[in-house]
Parts: structure tokens; C-alpha cells; sequence
């Protein structure tokens, strides 16, 4: 078995590959690549799925980064059990054919309880006085007390929100390397967010993102040099492209005029009731699963929402098979918006209204993806001000809300979801290794097949 490992720079394409990253550039040259054919969504925790099955979201049921659980009537983004994912993996098969077989896995998505030797994904303490605590969960159990020791805490807030840099991909990296220093595995998968937050927040505007460009560029060459010296096959590859938008949907807001969705009112505030709703979005970057409590409201629901400016496609019942999506956590219509759209999660009409969590970054309470979390108000001058004071009050033991996120989608200028138009915008497959699909395009289910073909040929 040959060594190989695959580095998942999330947002790159062959458009942002040039004079910015020359690293990267010199091993596209040197190396084989091809465009990968988006899978719809495209989005982390589907395209990831698809990428270690082979299979479709519509068999191992990632159908987004979140759906609606209706055995619970919850929406819920960002979970972690590796259970959820409801086909065998690549490190699962590899184990039972060749038992000596280790694999991996630097925050991969569904890394919780999977399979292979060494994991680590985010896993923040949530304590009883309202502080979030940044940590990480690994296996074996000691592997986290070891990175931590060497590496310093995990920055979790360096990962997602305001405050995100490279820090957070350089962490993810040094503990790759670790593991491959002490462990030897013959698989490892590392996952490199860093793109992915300048290009949401400015799109591609290279006289920002130059910078991170040429920062994530730097971690996968101390990557590859170190993987390269021990003779490894070494693979990049992305999971989507981000294209440039400019129209926030508010597809609730829609739907609640239509008189579709229920309110539930908290201490002035408005909260989605899911359960109680006849119909509701749940929004996942530039794809959104509406859920139809009756089926005889889908044709209605559908032909209200093909209405909407910047709407592209609207696909239920046989369409939904069209695009391999379709499965029971699938809405019973999937929306995708046009090349210069994107979906939120907002369904208040008086932001006076919005729920407390909507000026917060709280990944699991939202009922829909938000990308704003990574924004503060750009016309308030006091706001790190404000964040120094409300840390200061947590330290001390105080309660206190870190309510710094604005309520303006305008403020986002980048997206991804949809199958984007022109090729230099689709994920990349980039490798030192021959691997026989010259100058093709291939499709998001042959990812894993290719990566067993570096292990085995």
C-alpha cells in the first residue's frame, strides 16, 4: 500500500491559482489535474460525504450542511456523528480488506465515532456559566491532550466568526504532522478552511484575498515538503468554487406573508416553529430545502417560490432524482438560486423581533446557514471595543451575549451551492501522482475510487 494523503483546500479552483499562490502553482504544473463536476450541494458536509463514499447524497443521505429532523421537528446544522452518514467509507471498506490498513482524519466532516485510527474535529466545552471554551475531540482520547499540550488550544474562534485567520488551518496542519510523525498512517485526510472566509465575506476581489491566498499557499507547501520527503502520493483538492453574489433571498419571509410559516413569540422576540409550520426553508448558502408539512401545498409552494427573483431552479418529485438528492432528510423542494444569489435564514419582518441568536455566532440554534456570523458592523466603531468588554464580563463569571453580529446579507459578496457555469469555478483534483483521467472532467462520486487508486495502483 502506497502512502497518500489528501489535503482539502476548501474554495480552491484553477481561477484563484497563479501569482498569488506559486506553490501551489509550481505542483499543479508539475503534477496531473482535473476539474471535479460539482455535486448538488455543493456544500462542505455533502460534497465531503460524497467524496469518501462514492456515492450520491441521495444514498448517504448528507443532503446539506443541515436539514430538518422530523422525527424531531428540528432544524439542525453541523452535527458530528460519523452514524449519519448512511454508506460505508473509504477507510471502512480499505479496513476490512486489508486489516492492517490506518487511516487519519484532521476535521474532516462526521469525524465523531467513525472508523478510522486517529481523528480530531472541533468540539468547543459549553459550560454552565454561558462560556463557549474552544477544545477539540479526538481519538484515541490522549490524541487531544497531546495536540493541545504541543500545539496550544485549538482557536475555535480563529475556525468561524469575526475573528477568523490562518491560524486556525496552521493548527490543523502541525497536528496532521504530528500525527504523521508519531503514527505513520497510510491515509490522512486534512481539511484547510482558511479560503473560505475572506472569499464569503469580499468574493473574489483579489486586492483583498491576495493575502489569503498567499497565506494558505504557504501551509500546503510545509504539507507537501514534509509528505513529498517520505515518498508519499500527495492529492489537493477543494470541495466547491465561491462565485461572487450580490442578492440576499429571504425565502421565510416569503413564505411567512404567504401565511406558510408559524411564529412562536419569546419575551419579544420571534422564534421559528418548525413543527407547526405548513411550510419552511431551510437555507444552506446558495441551495434551500423547503419542507412542506401537506403534500397538497408542494405544486402551490413550488410555483409561490419559481416566482422570486433569483431563483434559478425549483426541483421537487422527479426532479429531485435528477440531481441525486433525493432522500428522506431532502426537502420536498429544493431551491437554487442564480449565479448572483443567495438564500438566508431570516424569517422576522421587524429585525426589532429578530431572535437574540441572530446578532450571535451560534451555528446550532440558527434554523439555516449564516455566513454574516463572520461579519461585525462595519459602521460601528466601538465594536472590538465592545468585545474586549463583554470577554472581560465572562472571565469575571458574568452572563453576558456576544451580540456583535449585524442583520445585513448585503454585507456577503461571496457563495457557493449551485453548480457554477464555467469550469475555472468548479472544485480541482490536483495530484503528484498519475492517475489516468487526463484532461477530463470527473465526477464528485469518482473522488474516492481515485484516492483508493493512489493507496492500491
Amino acid at each position: 500500500m502506497k502512502k497518500t494523503v489528501v489535503i482539502n483546500v476548501v474554495g480552491l479552483t484553477k481561477r484563484l491559482i497563479g501569482e498569488h499562490t506559486p506553490f501551489i502553482k509550481l505542483f499543479l504544473e508539475r503534477g496531473q489535474a482535473t476539474y471535479i463536476e460539482p455535486v448538488l450541494p455543493a456544500v462542505t458536509c455533502a460534497v465531503q460525504s460524497t467524496y469518501v463514499t462514492g456515492k450520491w447524497p441521495s444514498e448517504h443521505g448528507i443532503v446539506g450542511n443541515g436539514w430538518y429532523f422530523k422525527d424531531e421537528c428540528e432544524v439542525k446544522f453541523w452535527r458530528q456523528s460519523n452514524k449519519l452518514v448512511e454508506q460505508p467509507k473509504i477507510w471502512d471498506d480499505l479496513k476490512e480488506k486489508y486489516p492492517n490498513f490506518t487511516c487519519a482524519n484532521h476535521f474532516w466532516w462526521y469525524n465523531m465515532y467513525s472508523n478510522v485510527d486517529f481523528s480530531l474535529t472541533p468540539r468547543p466545552n459549553y459550560l454552565a456559566d454561558g462560556r463557549k471554551i474552544p477544545d477539540v475531540y479526538s481519538y484515541p482520547a490522549e490524541l487531544r491532550d497531546e495536540m493541545q499540550s504541543t500545539l496550544g488550544t485549538f482557536p475555535l474562534f480563529e475556525f468561524w466568526g469575526p475573528k477568523t485567520t490562518i491560524n486556525s488551518s496552521k493548527w490543523i496542519a502541525n497536528a496532521a504532522l504530528l500525527t504523521d510523525k508519531k503514527h505513520n498512517p497510510d491515509l490522512t485526510l486534512i481539511y484547510l478552511p482558511h479560503l473560505d472566509y475572506n472569499l464569503q465575506r469580499y468574493g473574489l476581489d483579489f486586492k483583498i484575498i491576495s493575502k489569503d491566498l498567499n497565506e494558505i499557499d504557504a501551509v500546503v507547501k510545509q504539507l507537501v515538503q514534509h509528505y513529498e520527503s517520505l515518498d508519499t502520493r500527495v492529492i489537493l483538492l477543494s470541495e466547491y468554487g465561491i462565485t461572487n453574489v450580490n442578492k440576499p433571498i429571504h425565502l421565510n419571509r416569503i413564505l411567512r406573508k404567504e401565511g406558510y410559516i408559524a411564529i412562536r413569540e419569546e419575551r419579544g422576540l420571534e422564534l421559528l416553529d418548525a413543527g407547526q409550520s405548513d411550510a419552511f426553508a431551510v437555507a444552506d448558502h446558495q441551495i434551500a430545502h423547503v419542507y412542506c408539512k401537506n403534500d397538497k401545498d408542494i405544486d402551490k409552494v413550488a410555483t409561490l417560490i419559481k416566482a422570486v427573483e433569483g431563483v434559478e431552479k425549483v426541483l421537487y418529485g422527479e426532479d429531485l432524482k435528477d440531481y441525486h438528492i433525493d432522500h428522506d432528510r431532502c426537502g420536498d423542494i429544493v431551491v437554487v438560486a442564480d449565479e448572483d444569489s443567495w438564500f438566508t435564514y431570516y424569517f422576522w419582518l421587524d429585525d426589532a423581533k429578530a431572535p437574540d441568536y441572530a446578532r450571535m455566532v451560534d451555528i446550532h440554534k440558527k434554523p439555516g446557514y449564516d455566513p454574516v456570523e463572520m461579519m461585525t458592523d462595519p459602521k460601528d466603531k466601538l465594536v472590538m471595543a465592545k468585545v474586549v468588554g463583554k470577554l472581560i464580563k465572562k472571565k469575571m463569571g458574568f452572563r453576558t451575549v456576544m451580540d456583535i453580529i449585524p442583520i445585513d446579507a448585503t454585507l456577503i459578496k461571496g457563495s457557493h451551492g449551485r453548480i457554477t457555469e464555467d469550469v475555472e469555478d468548479y472544485p480541482i483534483f490536483i495530484s503528484n501522482h498519475s492517475f489516468g483521467k487526463k484532461n477530463q472532467t470527473i465526477s464528485a462520486i469518482q473522488v474516492r475510487d481515485l484516492i483508493e487508486d493512489h493507496l492500491l495502483n
